[in-house]
């Protein structure tokens, strides 16, 4: 426990990772000119794309009476089953984003190690839609870090950690949001 709460207590007293602001500054345009945003992730990643786009479309409503058009392009099982079944697992998220996103939309991809097919190929899905592509990331960032227009990478060498970082930066921007 003392590992664990010694290496995520470093990597939060680091100073905010680059692009975080200009991400958080992205939500603030896109809740006002109601652009769209899109989420995804494997695994525990998935999990926190679905946690935080409840809490940016509700728990923002509930501060502001107005909450992002968001969506995780995770949380649809029937839609990621099919797609996985009918054109490969790669194909999941840069499916959906090839028939929802548009451009000035965002995409928030969350990602431990950056290496994921289908993380890559919905970042340059989206790229190709001129969509504002965000990648939160930890180990060495992997791929995603270079395709990704604006990487968040936090330089941590353990999933659970940078599962954790992933909510904790995504709730600091919806704190930033509640200031609108």
């Amino acid at each position: 426990m003392k590992n664990y709460k010694d290496l995520l207590a470093e990597k939060i007293n680091l100073k905010l990772p680059r692009n975080l602001e200009k991400l958080t500054k992205e939500l603030k345009k896109a809740l006002k000119k109601r652009n769209s945003v899109y989420l995804c992730g494997n695994g525990g990643s998935a999990s926190n794309a679905n946690h935080i786009a409840n809490d940016f479309l509700y728990g923002l409503s509930r501060k502001l009476k107005i909450g992002l058009n968001v969506e995780s392009l995770s949380s649809n099982v029937a839609v990621i089953t099919c797609l996985a079944n009918d054109i490969g697992y790669e194909n999941i998220y840069s499916e959906q984003i090839r028939n929802k996103g548009k451009k000035g939309d965002l995409l928030i991809v969350l990602s431990g190690s950056g290496n994921s097919k289908n993380i890559l190929k919905v970042l340059k899905v989206a790229n190709n839609l001129k969509m504002k592509t965000f990648a939160i990331l930890g180990y060495d960032g992997g791929k995603a870090k270079k395709i990704a227009k604006y990487p968040v990478h936090i330089p941590v060498n353990d999933m659970q950690v940078s599962e954790d970082l992933q909510m904790f930066y995504l709730n600091y921007c919806l704190k930033e949001l509640w200031k609108i």
